[in-house]
């Protein structure tokens, strides 16, 4: 049986199976999550068998916790570039399914290459947890394979790759939820549906409060051997080859923050890091997610240029969208997203919640993760014919849902691109400390070569991504 067909026989007898059950509200369009006893306590055959593509501390503390306590899916394979991290995601994802009645089980697959994993017909979906710079090429073979794919955020490390990587699922047909997990957090959605219903009047300006890393002090890293269990030349990737230090990479011992985040090289700063998150609400409550600013101008501070961790510092931007909104954004302000309209103003931000140990969270008495200029604002309620935007409960589940249902999820690739772009050209006014003027529909900047080039990064053989290429000649 072909691989497409192994997939779609799988996904009706799901269907046919839920009917009447459950799985009605799904077929509507209503995500929900498919209960053990449709699926039946363990039965991998009826299920999505996942693979695990990056297993280090987004994906042990979060994605692959979020997948395997789903009855609709089976964690059947781990990847990492460092086989130390696959045989820990291994041991983990084993004691799981033993702790849950699996006597003896210890057939989790380990994979180093994340192409071989992707040769495997029995594997229906992928999470993509990688560092950032290795999320497009993977989420792109992935889709190629006919794969269906949770990716982390953000969605690309420069606007033209995200560009190839929406491109290229939407010619696949298969399904890929970015984990903008906010999204399926209920205070995110009802300030969105709030705003978007005019409860604060017309909304003029947002204020986007993020976090920020303060790089080390000590700015000089001796070279150190690579060790023996990491595939440093592939882990490179991309970016150019540069001598390796673990502060550069991830941590040999456990899963603390590594150091790749605050890496110019591999990501951009909390500019993208938490930016993906609270701009991606910004364009939720305006209802600008397929498209972008047409004006956006910033500045930062930035390290010296002998310093390993290299990006930003405190910053100050603002964009300008078609409809009049400003987009404000600092690390002044505090962390969440502010919508400030002619009748009042809402606020909201996490709260309590982390999805790591090393996540700002509000703190005190008075914190709030949803805040109103008028408390009667928020007991407002939203009328059958006003908006009313997708619900989703879990984010990992509104994935599977809509790999099983064909339902779009809640944080498609689109969305989920828009507003890493977002994120990116502040980066890019940050960079250039004036004002760019930027065409959402060509994804260009206007008579503006300097800017332009900074719409693509370094292509290192033989990782490029580049329009047109197929999985076929990688695997």
């Amino acid at each position: 049986m072909s691989r497409k067909k192994t997939v779609s026989s799988r996904r009706n007898f799901i269907k046919n199976t839920l009917k009447g059950t459950a799985g009605a509200a799904m077929l509507a369009g209503i995500p929900s999550i498919v209960p053990a006893s449709v699926l039946g306590k363990y039965a991998p055959s009826n299920r999505i068998n996942v693979g695990a593509i990056g297993n280090g501390r987004i994906a042990r503390d979060w994605d692959m916790p979020g997948v395997i306590k789903q009855d609709t899916a089976k964690i059947l394979a781990v990847c990492d570039l460092d086989s130390n991290r696959v045989q820990s995601a291994k041991k983990w994802v084993d004691d799981y399914y033993i702790k849950k009645g699996q006597s003896g089980y210890n057939s989790t697959k380990t994979y180093e290459h994340y192409e071989e994993l992707l040769a495997n017909k029995d594997i229906d979906a992928v999470i993509v947890a990688t560092p950032d710079h290795w999320h497009v090429l993977p989420a792109i073979h992935a889709v190629q394979a006919g794969k269906h794919v949770y990716m982390e955020k953000p969605a690309s490390l420069c606007i033209s790759e995200g560009r190839i990587l929406s491109d290229e699922v939407l010619k696949s047909g298969c399904v890929l939820q970015i984990g903008s997990q906010q999204r399926s957090m209920p205070q995110f959605k009802k300030a969105c549906e709030l705003v978007r219903n005019g409860r604060i009047g017309k909304l003029h300006t947002i204020y986007v409060g993020l976090p920020i890393d303060k790089p080390e002090e000590s700015t000089v890293e001796k070279e150190m051997p690579v060790p023996l269990n990491l595939n440093y030349e592939k882990w490179l990737g991309a970016t150019p080859y540069v001598p390796y230090t673990e502060k550069l990479v991830h941590p040999q011992n456990g899963f603390s923050r590594p150091g790749w985040l605050r890496c110019e090289q591999f990501g951009a700063g909390m500019i993208t890091g938490w930016g993906a998150h609270h701009f991606d609400i910004a364009n939720w409550g305006m209802g600008t997610e397929n498209t972008g600013p047409i004006e956006i101008s910033g500045k930062s501070d930035w390290p010296a240029k002998e310093a390993l961790w290299d990006v930003h510092g405190n910053y100050k931007t603002e964009s300008l969208f078609a409809n009049g909104v400003k987009v404000l954004a600092s690390n002044d302000y505090p962390n969440g997203v502010k919508f400030m309209g002619t009748e009042g103003w809402i606020f909201v931000t996490r709260g309590s919640y982390s999805a790591t140990a090393s996540d700002p969270v509000v703190k005190g008495k008075n914190a709030k993760a949803l805040d109103a200029s008028d408390p009667k604002i928020l007991t407002s309620v939203i009328g059958e014919n006003e908006i009313h935007l997708v619900d989703s409960k879990d984010h990992h589940a509104n994935w599977l849902n809509s790999i099983i249902t064909g339902v779009p999820n809640i944080a498609p690739i689109e969305v989920g691109h828009r507003a890493c772009s977002v994120c990116l050209l502040n980066h890019s006014a940050m960079k250039l400390n004036r004002k760019l003027y930027w065409d959402p529909v060509t994804e260009r900047f206007k008579n503006d070569d300097e800017a332009n080039a900074m719409l693509v990064r370094s292509q290192r053989w033989p990782y490029q991504i580049e329009k047109g290429f197929n999985v076929r000649t990688m695997i």
